[in-house]
């Protein structure tokens, strides 16, 4: 089966502790809600790895399993992107809605 490429879309993720576990949530300021859960690989919930609070530039889709709760997936063997701040800061400008 063939990845519909577009149906993917840039999007800045974070890890956060969650219910006592590390998740991978997306970070405030975009389309979606920051407690939507995402599903990646696990690597990037290692915290030997990435320490808590690392921000995170993937391709992610919007999806639900047979009907189930909405997620966000991230391919597994798509390239993940660490940003810093500063990075991050300018990714994120670009959502922000201006206010008249």
């Amino acid at each position: 089966m063939v990845r519909d490429a577009y149906a993917y879309r840039q999007m800045a993720v974070e890890s956060v502790e969650w219910n006592g576990r590390v998740e991978i949530h997306p970070v405030s300021g975009q389309a979606y809600a920051t407690d939507l859960p995402v599903q990646c690989s696990r690597r990037m919930s290692d915290t030997s790895v990435y320490p808590l609070g690392t921000i995170f530039l993937v391709n992610a889709k919007l999806t639900d399993r047979m009907g189930g709760p909405q997620y966000l997936y991230v391919w597994h063997g798509d390239e993940v992107k660490v940003l810093s701040d500063s990075e991050a800061e300018v990714f994120l400008g670009a959502y922000r809605r201006v206010r008249l």
